[in-house]
């Protein structure tokens, strides 16, 4: 009977739920881009226990998205997460944003054509990417990738394919030219999807360290360094 608070700060879609033995029992989400989810989330999560009328003392575990997706949204999420933790002697889990995305695909009822790919927004025509099998096990790693031509003939040699994520949404022109991928506009890793895999992660004793848990960026940030101060 897991009591569970779990967000995903990676993407946009600022996503808070209170999850029961994996269900929602209360949530806010919110996609406004222009809208800061160090503002946001706190709020949150105050909000989602006070609507379940429970303390954040109750709760049996944390949950937090990983990444890969915004630097300042992971760190914020990571922030807070360990910071609860810490301060409530409570255990930390943390979950990639993909097998968050993967989970929420399938918590929708959706039925997979091959092999899964959710992909996070890398600005340009660049996304982080991992496939699934059709159940939602991964089968490769995250990396980031190009999504163009020579990406879709790769996956036609493959076999069929499925995508979704915010990254698969800014290239519905690319996959209308490609017969072999199948498109789920609108995916995001929502509410359904963190109290999944918070819920198997907690049943699996999938803890996350305190101290040593980092998020998983995708890639170095790009920092320019200004010339002639010391």
């Amino acid at each position: 009977m897991a009591l569970i608070l779990a967000f995903d700060t990676a993407t946009p879609h600022l996503a808070v739920v209170l999850a029961r033995d994996g269900r929602p029992v209360a949530w806010r989400e919110d996609a406004a881009a222009d809208r800061s989810h160090a503002e946001r989330l706190n709020v949150y999560a105050q909000e989602v226990m006070a609507d379940a009328g429970r303390r954040l003392e109750d709760l049996d575990a944390v949950a937090v998205g990983t990444g890969p997706g915004s630097y300042t949204g992971l760190r914020i999420g990571l922030s807070a997460a360990k910071g609860w933790c810490f301060a409530l002697d409570k255990p930390l889990i943390g979950m990639p944003t993909l097998d968050i995305l993967v989970a929420q695909a399938l918590a929708e009822g959706r039925q997979p054509q091959g092999t899964l790919w959710p992909m996070v927004d890398a600005r340009r025509m660049e996304v982080y990417a991992r496939a699934f099998a059709g159940e939602g096990r991964p089968i490769g790693e995250t990396a980031p990738a190009i999504l163009d031509g020579a990406w879709c003939r790769v996956r036609l040699e493959e076999g069929p394919a499925t995508v979704f994520g915010d990254g698969a949404d800014k290239a519905a022109v690319l996959w209308q030219a490609s017969p072999a991928i199948t498109f789920w506009p609108g995916i995001r890793p929502g509410v359904k999807g963190l109290a999944r895999c918070a819920e198997r992660s907690f049943i699996g004793g999938r803890f996350s360290n305190l101290a040593h848990l980092v998020p998983e960026y995708g890639k170095p940030a790009n920092v320019a360094q200004q010339r002639g101060r010391l």
